[in-house]
């Protein structure tokens, strides 16, 4: 019997070597585990699956779970992507039963998935039976993909499974993706799509940067006029109350948070079409030029209308974090307004216009402390300012030692999202996956507890250059680099030459599972064309 083991500290060498004999011997096993589990065993020792005897099966916690019972059914869909009928050619006559027994510690079935959730599981596969083990509904869900990429088709079109024995958990809780729908307005069943494929890198965070200059597509009850005048058209580019509800339900049951980002002061062009008064009037020669510049931070109203917005918003949207923004302000319109010069004048900030912005982000992360909700600022506000206490969680997304950003961040006691090296907005070779994959996110100078401030980070798919068109094959299978850095042991995934074969075989799950996902190098899959 020849096994695979993957452990932390394990010989990395020899388990690539391991793959190469199976591979050019022909043996059938799962080539293509990915992310890569914390621990992993797998044996030659193979059980047949059929679709017509296979089920899911469930302890006494787990009885009545709506988040487990979607995921059964879809899971079975992806793992017997073949199956048709109990008529299926399929089917054997001396097929064994075959079962996946799932059993929770906590009974979380009705919830969201938040920044405590654990997502650690235990998967046993043994002859006729699997048992999975999670602290929570979220980690069940991981662990329930993880199977799905277990099971593998011999070329006569059976299905098996090999004796496996994991325990997984996540090395970072945040591993988030961000989608812009305001440049390029995205299509509800894009954004679903995209879900889709995070849950199957195990991404856990959707960072919805929903609103900018270009368009505000978000439908608010409370503020209609924003999207009535500011989406690019107010009827079909628009997102209702009851599609932010479909994406944050299809999420959920994902496993999958979604964070909201209203980006301000700038970034907000698109906002004063729609809120008369709100944007800063930019004065050429003592006299309004008819241009307008970032909100206005120095009226009351700016503020009233900010907390009616987010009241709103939080509402909406369940998770306990909100982005703010925060970043690439421009001054140029405060520093020519009178009045916002009189204001800086009665604050005492002189002519120091980061002084001005810090204010109105002080303001803002107030407004939504009141409202229970976690802010998320770019780093902007942390490189502009003196470390203010009311940050809370800093998004590191500048070029440069963005490692030398982390430490200076951590240092000052706040949290970090790094988001930095992955953004993968703009075309490159396909092989330069690699560089999202060589990333090390805890390769700073610092103290242990300095370091548990990095809770994870994030792929950015920024819209100057995508639609729907080419945001699929742009995302993936490089997105799903920087998921494995996010959830593996560093130490046993550092090669991206090991990696490869796994990522060419997760790359071909993808395309089987209708996620346009863009070659590696030159190859093919056996089911390239499925759903495509």
């Amino acid at each position: 019997m020849l096994n695979v083991r993957v452990r932390p500290y394990s010989n990395p060498e020899v388990s690539f070597f391991l793959f190469i004999i199976i591979s050019q011997l022909g043996l059938h096993t799962v080539t293509g585990v990915w992310p890569l589990p914390q621990s992993l065993t797998i044996s030659m020792e193979r059980y047949s699956v059929n679709p017509k005897d296979f089920n899911f099966g469930r302890n006494s916690s787990t009885q009545i779970c709506s988040v487990l019972d979607a995921a059964f059914k879809r899971y079975f869909s992806l793992i017997f992507p073949d199956y048709i009928s109990e008529n299926d050619g399929l089917s054997s006559h001396d097929a064994k039963p075959f079962s996946l027994v799932v059993s929770l510690d906590h009974d979380d079935c009705e919830g969201y998935p938040n920044e405590n959730s654990s997502e650690r599981y235990t998967l046993i596969v043994s002859a006729g039976k699997a048992f999975l083990n999670a602290e929570t509904v979220w980690g069940a869900l991981r662990g329930l993909e993880t199977f799905s990429q277990l099971v593998y088709q011999d070329y006569v079109g059976a299905f098996f499974v090999n004796k496996t024995e994991i325990e997984d958990f996540p090395r970072f809780q945040f591993r988030g993706l961000l989608l812009d729908t305001s440049r390029h307005y995205l299509p509800l069943n894009s954004i679903l799509k995209t879900l889709d494929a995070m849950a199957y890198s195990k991404f856990n965070v959707f960072h919805w940067h929903i609103v900018d200059d270009p368009s505000f597509p978000y439908q608010s009850r409370t503020f209609p006029g924003l999207s009535d005048k500011g989406a690019f058209h107010p009827m079909t580019h628009v997102y209702t109350q009851a599609d932010v509800r479909r994406v944050i339900s299809h999420a959920r049951l994902r496993g999958i948070r979604v964070i909201p980002e209203f980006d301000s002061p700038g970034h907000t062009q698109s906002w004063g079409k729609g809120q008369p008064d709100l944007l800063t009037p930019c004065f050429r020669g003592g006299i309004p030029s008819g241009i307008f510049g970032p909100i206005n931070p120095a009226l009351d109203s700016s503020y009233k209308f900010m907390t009616r917005l987010f009241k709103e918003v939080t509402s909406v949207f369940p998770d306990s974090y909100i982005h703010l923004g925060g970043d690439e302000v421009n001054f140029t319109c405060w520093k020519s307004n009178p009045y916002v010069q009189g204001f800086m004048q009665k604050m005492g900030f002189g002519s120091d216009y980061k002084k001005l912005e810090s204010y109105y982000m002080e303001n803002m992360v107030n407004i939504t402390l009141a409202l229970n909700k976690t802010s998320i600022v770019w780093q902007d506000l942390f490189d502009f300012h003196e470390p203010h206490r009311c940050l809370s969680v800093v998004a590191v997304w500048k070029d440069g030692c963005y490692l030398c950003e982390v430490r200076r961040v951590t240092k000052a006691g706040h949290r970090v999202i790094l988001a930095s090296p992955w953004y993968l907005d703009k075309p490159g070779p396909t092989h330069n996956w690699a560089r999202y994959y060589t990333v090390w996110p805890l390769a700073f100078k610092g103290q242990k507890e300095q370091k548990k401030l990095v809770i994870g980070g994030e792929v950015c798919m920024w819209g100057e250059y995508v639609d729907a068109a080419n945001l699929s094959p742009r995302l993936w299978p490089r997105a799903s680099a920087a998921a494995e850095r996010l959830w593996s042991d560093e130490k046993q995934t550092y090669s991206v030459e090991k990696a490869l074969p796994r990522l060419q075989d997760f790359r071909c799950k993808l395309l089987r599972r209708g996620v346009q996902a863009e070659p590696l190098f030159v190859g093919h899959c056996r089911q390239e064309y499925h759903g495509i």
